[in-house]
C-alpha cells in the first residue's frame, strides 16, 4: 500500500531533507487559523491550512529568520509534480521564492525568479541550506553578509508566535527591498489583518539591527494615532510617544503624530510644525499609515525633510484602479494611487480580504443586494434618477431652511448618484430603513452592531430617526424592553457622536448613521453590519468603509459580517473598476463639481418607493487573483460542480467522508480554498446540518437531514444490525451516534466519544471491544449513518 501524504512526509521526505543538511530547526510549519464554525450554538475551529517551508540556517545560531522555499508533499502514489500548481499559489502569500513538489522519491522544483519548473530529480538531489542561500541572494541581489539585510536576520523578541504567516512575509518583503539599497517600500494589506502591528515589528527589527535613530509614524486622525500609541507602547515602552501640537516629543525615540498636528497641509506661509521642531534628516524611518488616504501633497514634505531616512508606506486598498466613472472622488482616487506607486513602487506585499477570510483570520461576508424602486420606474432606480418633470406638483424645501423650493430652482435632472446628497426624498429613505429593520430581524433581530453609510450629515439625521421609529415601533409590536440608545448619528459634525459608546458598549448604541467618520481608523470589531445607503464613487472610500467589518470578535462570537448594498455600492469590487456605471451626464451638479461653489438641498416629498431583495452574494477571489461578488447560487453550483468532476457518484462520495485524511484533502480542493462548504451551510440550510449534507445535496441531490433527524434515521433504519448484537454493545454504538446529533462528523471522530456520561454509561469502550474491534466499529457506524 502506497504511503499517504502525511506518511510521505514524514518517512521519506523529512529523512532525506536532514541528510541535505536541513534540520528540524530549519523545516517550519506555518499554520493558518482556520475558519471557525458555530456547532450546536458553540464555536469550534475547523483545521487551518498547514505550510511546509524551509528557512536558511542563521549565522552564529538562533532563530531562523528567512524563509526561502515551499514543500508540497503529495502521497507516494501521485505524480511528484501533483502539488506544483497548489504550491506556487501558497508561495505567493508566504512570499518565498522556490516551490518544490514531491512523492517522496522524485522532485520538481519551480523558480520564481526564472518562472520555470525544472525536474523530476530524485529527491537525494535536493539542493542544501548553502546552495538555496546562494541562489537566494542572487535572486534578491543583496548577500546576507551586507549590513543592510541585517534587519532580515533578528529574530521576533516573543517568538514567532507573535505573528502570522502573511505578516511575516510583509515583513520579508519590505526588509528584502531595503536590503537591496532602496529607501522605500509599500504594503498592501486588507484592514483587519494588522498593518500596525507589522510596522511595529518593522520598527523593532530595525532597532535590534543598530539602524533605528528615530521614527516617525504619520497617520491621519486622532483615533488611528491612540491606536498607534498603543501598539508601539507595548513594544518600546516610554520610548514611544504621541506628540501634539504643545509637545513635540523630541526626547521621544518613536514620535506618533497625525497630519494636522505635523500642520503639513498648512497654506498660510508660515513654518509647520514639522519644519520648526524637527530638523531635516531627524528621523531615520518614518512610517506613513493609511497611504492611501494621504496624498503625495499631504506627506510629501514628511519625507523630503528626511530624504536619507527609510520611507514604508501602509495602505489596505487595492493597487490599481482604471476608472471611468466622472466623479471628483474617482479623480482623488487615481491621483492618490498614482502618487502612491509612483513615489514607492508596486507594493511589496499583497494580503485581500479575501486571504485573510480564507486563513480564518477576518470575518466571513455575506453580501446582500437590494434594488430601490420609485414611482412610474420598473428599472433600477440607480440609472433612471428623476427629471424636474418627476418633481412636478411635488412639495419642494430646502433641506436646511425648510424655505419653499420652486420648481425652476431644480436642476433638470437628479441621477440617482445624487440622490439624499442634492435631492432627499423621504419616501425613500423610510423605505430603505424598513427593508433593513426587517432584514435585521431575520438575521439575529435588531440589537446589532451596524454601520449606516449616508451621503450628508442631514442624510444622517433623518435615517437615524427612521431606525430608532421602526425600532420603537417593533418594541411596542412585540413587548419587547426598549433601548433609549438604539440609532445615533456619529458624524463629524455631531456634538457628541458616542464613539466610544458604540465601540465599548455592547448593551446600547447599536446603529451609528455616518458620512465618512467611521471609513477608516476605527476599530469596533464587533460591528456585523456594513450598510450602504449612500452611493459610493470612490473604491478607495468603498474598501475602507468595508474594512469596518472584518475584524473578528472572539467576545462576541463574531465570525461573519453582511454588507447591505441599496446604492450598488459592491460594483466596486474587483474587476468591476473597469466598467462604466454610470453614462456621461450633461448634470450641472458634476460638471460643476471642484468649484466651490455650494450645492442646494433639496427636500421632494410625495414620491413612493419600493425596496425589492436582489440576491444574497458571496465574495470570491478568482482563478485570476481578483476578488468579486459571486451570486450565491452560482457559488454554490461551482462547489457542487467541482465535487462531482474530483467525486462523480453519491457513493465513493461516502466512503471518502468517513476517511478523515481522505474528506480533509478533498475540502481542500473545492473551490475558494476549501472555505465555500462551510460558508454554503452558513447561508443556506443553516448550523443545524452537518457540512455532510451540505455536500450531498448540493453535488448529488440528496435530499439534507439535520443532524438530529440524521441520527434518529440511524437508529430506527439500521434496527436489524444493532440487535444483531451483544445488548450492551448495541446500546454503546446507539450512543455513539447520539453524540452526532450534537456535533456532527467530526463528534463521532473525536478521542473523547468514549469518555461522554452516555457512552460509559450505556457500557462504553469495554462493551464494544467484547464485540468488534472499536474502530471498525465506529467506521461502519459513519457509513450507516450517511447512509440513513
Amino acid at each position: 500500500m502506497s504511503l499517504s501524504e502525511a506518511d510521505t512526509r514524514a518517512k521519506l521526505i523529512d529523512p532525506a531533507l536532514h541528510a541535505k543538511g536541513w534540520t528540524e530547526n530549519l523545516i517550519r510549519r506555518e499554520e493558518t487559523a482556520g475558519e471557525i464554525q458555530i456547532v450546536a450554538g458553540q464555536p469550534r475551529k475547523t483545521g487551518g491550512r498547514t505550510d511546509y517551508t524551509l528557512r536558511l540556517p542563521p549565522d552564529g545560531g538562533g532563530q531562523p529568520t528567512v524563509t526561502v522555499a515551499l514543500i508540497e508533499a503529495k502521497p507516494e502514489s501521485d505524480a511528484p509534480g501533483h502539488g506544483l500548481q497548489q504550491g506556487k499559489d501558497y508561495a505567493k502569500r508566504l512570499h518565498v521564492p522556490f516551490v518544490y513538489s514531491s512523492n517522496g522519491h522524485m522532485v520538481v522544483e519551480y523558480d520564481d525568479k526564472s518562472g520555470q519548473a525544472q525536474g523530476p530529480f530524485p529527491i537525494a538531489n535536493f539542493p542544501g541550506p548553502e546552495e538555496l542561500r546562494a541562489r537566494y541572494e542572487g535572486h534578491k541581489g543583496f548577500s546576507l553578509d551586507a549590513k543592510a539585510a541585517l534587519p532580515l536576520l533578528k529574530p521576533y523578541r516573543r517568538g514567532e508566535s507573535s505573528r502570522r504567516y502573511y505578516q511575516d512575509a510583509a515583513i520579508r518583503a519590505t526588509l528584502e527591498k531595503i536590503a537591496t539599497g532602496e529607501n522605500r517600500a509599500l504594503l498592501r494589506m486588507a484592514t483587519g489583518s494588522g498593518k500596525t502591528r507589522v510596522a511595529v515589528q518593522l520598527l523593532r527589527k530595525f532597532a535590534d539591527a543598530g539602524q533605528l535613530r528615530r521614527a516617525l509614524f504619520v497617520c491621519d486622525r486622532d483615533e488611528l494615532r491612540l491606536q498607534a500609541l498603543r501598539a508601539l507602547r507595548d513594544e518600546f515602552g516610554d520610548e514611544a510617544a504621541a506628540a501634539s501640537t504643545r509637545k513635540p516629543e523630541k526626547n521621544a525615540r518613536i514620535v506618533i503624530a497625525t497630519y494636522q498636528t505635523l500642520g503639513i497641509a498648512e497654506e498660510d506661509g508660515n513654518a509647520s510644525f514639522l519644519s520648526r521642531h524637527y530638523p531635516e534628516n531627524y528621523f531615520s524611518h518614518v512610517i506613513i499609515d493609511e497611504a492611501h488616504r494621504s496624498a503625495w501633497k499631504k506627506w510629501s514634505q514628511v519625507l523630503t525633510r528626511n530624504a536619507e531616512a527609510i520611507h514604508i508606506g501602509l495602505t489596505a486598498t487595492p493597487r490599481e484602479f482604471e476608472y471611468t466613472e466622472q466623479s471628483d472622488e474617482a479623480t482623488n482616487d487615481k491621483d492618490i494611487t498614482a502618487d502612491n506607486i509612483e513615489y514607492f513602487g508596486e507594493p511589496v506585499y499583497d494580503y485581500t480580504i479575501t486571504q485573510g477570510i480564507e486563513d480564518g483570520y477576518l470575518a466571513a461576508m455575506e453580501i446582500r443586494k437590494n434594488d430601490v424602486f420609485l414611482e412610474g420606474y420598473r428599472e433600477s432606480e440607480r440609472v433612471t434618477g428623476l427629471t424636474q418633470e418627476d418633481l412636478a406638483e411635488k412639495p419642494l424645501y430646502d433641506v436646511q431652511t425648510g424655505a419653499p423650493v420652486s420648481l425652476e430652482d431644480t436642476k433638470p435632472r437628479y441621477d440617482a448618484s445624487s440622490f439624499e446628497a442634492s435631492l432627499l426624498i423621504p419616501e425613500r429613505v423610510s423605505a430603505m430603513c424598513d427593508a433593513l429593520f426587517n432584514q435585521l430581524l431575520d438575521t439575529g433581530g435588531p440589537e446589532q452592531k451596524t454601520i449606516i453609510f449616508c451621503a450628508t450629515d442631514a442624510h444622517a439625521d433623518v435615517v437615524a430617526n427612521e431606525m430608532n421609529n421602526r425600532y420603537a415601533r417593533w418594541c411596542k409590536e412585540t413587548s419587547a424592553e426598549r433601548n433609549q440608545d438604539y440609532a445615533f448619528k456619529c458624524t463629524a459634525a455631531a456634538h457628541d457622536n458616542h464613539l466610544a459608546e458604540f465601540r465599548e458598549n455592547q448593551a446600547r448604541y447599536f446603529v451609528a448613521t455616518t458620512v465618512d467618520l467611521l471609513t477608516t481608523g476605527v476599530d469596533v470589531p464587533a460591528v456585523r453590519n456594513i450598510v450602504f445607503f449612500r452611493y459610493v464613487k470612490s473604491p478607495i472610500s468603498f474598501y475602507q468603509m468595508v474594512g469596518r467589518g472584518t475584524r473578528l470578535d472572539p467576545a462576541t462570537e463574531k465570525l461573519l459580517f453582511r454588507v447591505y448594498d441599496y446604492t450598488n455600492a459592491t460594483r466596486l469590487f474587483g474587476e468591476d473598476f473597469k466598467q462604466r456605471f454610470a453614462p456621461v451626464t450633461d448634470d450641472p451638479e458634476e460638471k460643476g463639481k471642484g468649484t466651490g461653489e455650494p450645492r442646494q438641498s433639496i427636500v421632494v416629498e410625495g414620491i413612493t418607493a419600493e425596496v425589492t431583495k436582489a440576491g444574497t452574494y458571496v465574495l470570491m477571489r478568482g482563478d485570476d487573483g481578483i476578488e468579486r461578488p459571486v451570486p450565491l447560487e452560482e457559488y454554490t453550483e461551482r462547489l457542487a460542480a467541482k465535487l462531482v468532476e474530483d467525486i462523480p457518484a453519491l457513493d465513493a462520495f461516502r466512503k471518502t467522508w468517513v476517511d478523515p485524511p481522505q474528506r480533509q484533502a478533498m475540502l481542500a480542493r473545492l473551490p475558494d480554498a476549501g472555505r465555500s462548504p462551510y460558508l454554503v451551510r452558513r447561508l443556506t440550510l443553516g448550523d443545524d446540518y452537518d457540512l455532510y449534507d451540505v455536500l450531498a445535496g448540493a453535488a448529488y441531490g440528496q435530499a439534507p437531514k439535520t443532524r438530529v433527524d440524521r441520527a434518529d434515521a440511524f437508529s430506527w433504519k439500521n434496527q436489524e444490525w444493532l440487535e444483531a448484537m451483544p445488548k450492551q454493545a448495541s446500546l454503546t454504538v446507539q450512543a455513539i451516534a447520539s453524540q452526532f446529533a450534537k456535533g456532527g462528523t467530526e463528534t463521532l471522530e473525536s478521542r473523547e466519544i468514549f469518555s461522554t456520561p452516555e457512552v460509559q454509561q450505556a457500557g462504553g469502550l469495554s462493551a464494544l471491544k467484547a464485540f468488534a474491534e472499536p474502530s471498525d466499529a465506529v467506521r461502519q457506524a459513519k457509513m450507516r449513518m450517511f447512509e440513513a
